[in-house]
């Protein structure tokens, strides 16, 4: 096995051992995860290269899944944004791989569907940002980038088959779109 794919390995078993309870601590997830990308990154980035050069927008790509806990690697074209999103109740961490994404946090007030800016990060290689399982929680992130791909992985707690994309309609009001979570492909590990 090349050594790109033991360090995924090494990144699903971290999300597999520490996702299991049904209130993970994503920080100490995050922390471990972020460890193994600074010292095992370049081999990771190496072995992904060709997800980042297939310019095919935007990409979902499945690493594992098992019961509650799903991993992902995202690819990001130059410059993508995406809509204010959900994640359909679910838990999550998103980890810098390659590149830089920024990650703004919006809440949503269950009464009035009104989103309000939270704050916003900012993640390099090794870096994370988590939320934990909260249906008024939503983000939108985007790669700072204007050249080059960037790449992410992401732990969720459950199959994020569905989530909501919202849209602004009106003065504070929203609309909320149903989106379906497109897989690319599958990146055994």
């Amino acid at each position: 096995m090349s050594q790109h794919m033991h360090t995924l390995k090494a990144l699903r078993d971290i999300a597999y051992d520490l996702g299991a309870n049904e209130r993970p601590d994503l920080a100490s997830m995050a922390r471990e995860m972020g460890r193994v990308i600074h010292q095992q990154g370049r081999a990771l980035n190496d072995g992904l290269a060709p997800l980042r050069k297939r310019q095919r927008g935007f990409e979902r790509w499945l690493v594992g899944q098992r019961s509650k806990v799903s991993l992902l690697v995202m690819v990001w074209p130059a410059n993508h944004s995406t809509p204010v999103h959900d994640h359909g109740g679910l838990w999550g961490l998103e980890l810098a791989l390659q590149g830089a994404l920024e990650v703004q946090s919006w809440s949503r007030d269950d009464v009035s569907g009104e989103l309000t800016l939270q704050g916003q990060d900012w993640l390099g290689p090794g870096d994370a940002t988590w939320f934990e399982a909260d249906g008024g929680y939503a983000h939108r992130c985007r790669n700072l980038s204007r050249h080059e791909a960037a790449l992410t992985l992401h732990v969720y707690g459950g199959n994020l088959a569905q989530y909501l994309a919202y849209e602004p309609a009106a003065r504070d009001k929203w609309l909320a779109r149903p989106q379906r979570a497109a897989i690319a492909g599958h990146l055994g590990a």
